[in-house]
């Protein structure tokens, strides 16, 4: 029999090897692995066994193949997982990202609970992926004092005494530190077993990161000193957001606490937070009950959290004075029901064999969602399809996904994310400012150099935000942000300025990086803040960038089309 590969060790059934943890991680928009929470976890496996059992006991055909987290968590309602593609899929933004899973031995770091972490630049803590955590704890464990992290694709020195991390490149130091969390779930499964060295298995090969941020994380402004900033030009424009919607910025805020625990300590490595939901972004405990092992899997639909009665009347008195002072007409074409019929053309008859991926019960049966939300017009064994991909959703479902929302008069379609009508995000109010020098980036020597410096200053949430009437925090202010002054970089920042409008750009929910809630954060859009490297992956050269971020810019609704008269 051949050795296993490096990394890599294969248990044989009946040999009395230790038993397996099951670590599922989400890939991070650093490409970097996260791993979801032991809990979070263990509910995941146990769908992926009982879907995989149900597929063998039935064979061929239609099985459920999809993971709703918001079992396993209320705050992750909007998250489902799809098996046979390994990605997670944001149901309120469209959000797509790879998550992949993996078995470690039961007495390696995931089966007791050990997470190695490193200091980020805001002073919170963020795991490292957990082959890394279980190839420090081998080494912790042995009594070794420093540890070269480069056979598991790292380019750091770590001091275990010291509990100091080094760039071997740069030199540049970070602390790290080793605390215990919930253990991760043991499985029956059987396959190769990672061991914390370099893996070579093809999924590992094909997504291998590069490690922690080296410098700063993306989204953070270092802000230059005077030596350092460019001699802007005379020719510097501004762009002010939109204020309709917007709760006035004097409002005093609401009495009561805003520390829910602090996310660097049990939710730092949760899924990225959303800003729309009132889910994870408020950085609070978990309201769900996770499954324990040997629990079966509930066949039940998706619950998005509703909000309490004092945040749906704030929101409904705002929206009222809004509709009457600013536009009655506009109002009215974002009431629920009028988008929903809007988008949606009503089926005679439901596809028997089809799921609702919203609330993955079948169509031919009521909507999931027909005990959380009353609609006198829209019956719960409605069935539509949208227009332009048509794709087939129960109306209650698509009503209670809007509702859900930001409720802009927009639909985006759970399963393909095409957008119907306009799309606008619950960015602060803010100033947008773009001026040019002739220095050059890295990568384009041949033109000059376009600067966006975006300002956002504190204030207090609206009802559009995860926590109506309190504050929120506008942390590295102003940002500084860099393209190539070319052609396409140019249409690049036509492009960002319609995002700027649509208050798209940012959004109100929990930094990733800090597990700080209630603050502006980035939204899916990437910026280069830096000029001069990208060992960060914030800078240049970067020859792909400005292909991925109209990439990114096309997800939001924000296209070529939009700059036509």
């Amino acid at each position: 029999m051949a050795a296993a590969p490096s990394g890599l060790s294969t248990p044989v059934p009946g040999s009395g090897s230790p038993g397996a943890v099951a670590v599922w991680e989400w890939q991070d928009e650093f490409g970097k692995w996260r791993p979801y929470q032991g809990s979070v976890c263990s509910y995941i496996e146990q769908s992926f066994q009982a879907s995989q059992q149900k597929g063998k006991r039935l064979g061929p055909g239609p099985a459920n193949n999809s993971i709703p987290l918001g079992h396993a968590d209320a705050m992750l309602a909007p998250y489902v997982i799809d098996i046979p593609s390994l990605m997670q899929f944001r149901q309120d933004t469209g959000t797509m990202r790879a998550v992949r899973r993996h078995l470690f031995p039961q007495d390696s770091a995931a089966g007791q609970g050990v997470i190695w972490e490193w200091q980020n630049d805001e002073g919170g803590w963020s795991p490292y992926e957990m082959n890394v955590c279980v190839f420090l704890e081998q080494a912790y464990a042995s009594g070794h004092q420093h540890v070269d992290l480069g056979p598991v694709g790292y380019n750091y020195d770590v001091n275990l005494v010291s509990q100091v991390q080094t760039n071997k490149t740069t030199l540049y130091r970070r602390s790290i530190q080793r605390r215990l969390d919930t253990p991760y779930p043991v499985t029956a499964a059987t396959g190769p077993l990672h061991t914390g060295m370099a893996c070579s298995c093809q999924q590992c090969l094909l997504n291998s990161g590069t490690g922690p941020i080296t410098t700063r994380y993306r989204h953070s402004i270092n802000l230059p000193s005077s030596s350092a900033v460019p001699q802007v030009s005379s020719r510097t424009t501004a762009v002010s957001s939109s204020g309709l919607g917007f709760v006035p910025y004097n409002k005093p805020a609401l009495s009561g606490s805003r520390s829910a625990p602090r996310l660097n300590t049990h939710g730092a490595w949760a899924l990225p937070q959303p800003a729309s939901t009132g889910g994870p972004s408020t950085g609070g405990p978990s309201t769900g009950q996770p499954a324990s092992n040997g629990v079966s899997v509930p066949n039940l639909p998706v619950v998005m959290p509703k909000s309490s009665k004092v945040n749906q009347a704030l929101a409904g008195w705002w929206k009222s004075l809004m509709a009457t002072v600013m536009d009655p007409a506009a109002a009215a074409s974002t009431e629920p029901e009028l988008v929903v019929r809007k988008y949606l053309e009503e089926l005679k008859d439901a596809p028997a064999d089809e799921d609702c991926i919203i609330c993955m019960e079948k169509l031919a049966s009521p909507s999931g969602y027909s005990d959380a939300y009353e609609c006198k017009i829209i019956r719960p064994e409605t069935v539509g399809r949208l227009a332009k991909c048509q794709h087939t959703f129960h109306l209650l479902c698509v009503l209670a996904m809007y509702t859900n929302g930001n409720k802009d008069g927009s639909l985006q379609c759970p399963s393909c994310k095409a957008i119907y009508g306009e799309k606008t995000g619950t960015q602060p109010k803010g100033k947008m400012e773009v001026s040019t020098f002739p220095r050059s980036l890295p990568g384009h020597e041949d033109c000059g150099t376009i600067q966006i410096v975006y300002h956002i200053s504190r204030g207090i949430q609206g009802p559009e935000h995860p926590n109506p009437g309190m504050p929120y925090t506008a942390r590295g202010f102003p940002r500084y942000c860099y393209l190539p002054d070319n052609e396409k970089g140019k249409k690049v920042l036509e492009l960002l300025k319609v995002a700027w409008k649509r208050r798209l750009i940012f959004t109100v929910g929990t930094s990733s990086t800090t597990g700080e809630s209630n603050t502006v954060v980035w939204n899916e859009i990437h910026h280069k803040t830096e000029m001069d490297s990208n060992l960060s992956g914030h800078g240049y050269p970067d020859p792909n960038y400005l292909d991925n971020v109209l990439a990114e810019l096309a997800a939001q609704g924000v296209t070529e089309d939009c700059l036509r008269p």
